[in-house]
């Protein structure tokens, strides 16, 4: 059904737009804002008190006796449309546990059947770019709250994991692989802070060292806007945040500096360099 607009005040809104997860009401809109509808109209008045977490909750008046009441009443409603998934205790801003927001409380994604498809549509919704691993152990971290979703069995090309298929919500059986998890960026800076230190890019699962001689201010460009960290200020070589003991990147990474990610960036064949974990590059 249709709600009128003289049904409808301030208060119902703050329950509606809770009860979709849509933060709070900027403005309640009458006349037929977002078109007019086709179902019957709500002929009583909704007395919502504004604390209430879903609108069946709130109290209606039989007494309301609507005037002049049609199609062109319909109620509409603008909520702030708040971030309803996040990552957490993950490496940089674009990895981390999935999280998503359910009833005003944050809980975490079963990693049972999680993957590359499913971790491809958090990392869009979050304006993090491609993914780089599906984590269904929650290596990155266990997360905390209740487990809210189970099953999203994503196709991978949803704006948003809400709009995934079969998405099971306020999920109460057995979760055998913990949280899920996802890294959306294949590039973290360690040894100093969330944005300075020693350079490492994710090549097929595995975590790598870039030389110094295969990195220049272009290709730093990129890495601080991948990392949400600003413009570059140094490119530091000779393991200025200590040495790293990971496998060292073979190529030469050759970005224009307007790339989005670093995996966006053209890169050389393997090129010859004496290039030991003395040469690491760092930002």
């Amino acid at each position: 059904m249709s709600v009128c607009d003289a049904a409808f005040d301030q208060q119902d809104a703050e329950v509606v737009c809770r009860e979709l997860d849509c933060g709070a009401p900027v403005q309640v809109l009458g006349a037929a804002a977002f078109d007019q509808g086709d179902t019957q109209m709500w002929t009583q008045e909704i007395q919502c008190r504004g604390d209430e977490s879903q609108i069946y909750k709130c109290q209606i008046s039989f007494k309301f006796t609507p005037k002049n009441c049609s199609y062109k009443n319909n109620v509409g409603l603008r909520c702030t449309e708040i971030i309803n998934v996040r990552l957490v205790n993950g490496s940089s801003p674009c990895s981390g546990t999935v999280e998503v927001l359910h009833r005003g409380q944050w809980g975490k994604v079963c990693g049972d059947g999680w993957d590359l498809a499913d971790a491809a549509v958090v990392c869009r919704e979050l304006d993090c770019g491609e993914p780089v691993d599906a984590l269904s152990d929650a290596q990155v971290g266990l997360g905390s709250g209740p487990i809210w979703m189970n099953n999203a069995m994503c196709t991978g090309s949803e704006s948003t994991l809400k709009k995934c298929e079969s998405v099971t919500w306020g999920f109460q059986g057995v979760c055998q692989s913990k949280s899920a998890g996802v890294m959306c960026s294949g590039v973290k800076l360690v040894g100093g802070s969330r944005c300075s230190g020693r350079l490492e890019i994710c090549h097929n699962q595995t975590w790598m060292s870039v030389c110094d001689a295969a990195f220049d201010q272009q290709d730093a460009e990129v890495v601080c806007r991948e990392l949400d960290c600003g413009a570059p200020v140094q490119v530091l070589g000779a393991a200025a945040f200590g040495k790293g003991d990971t496998q060292m990147w073979s190529q030469e990474i050759q970005c224009r500096g307007n790339e989005s990610q670093i995996h966006l960036c053209p890169t050389s064949l393997p090129h010859i360099h004496n290039c030991s974990h003395d040469n690491d590059v760092r930002l």
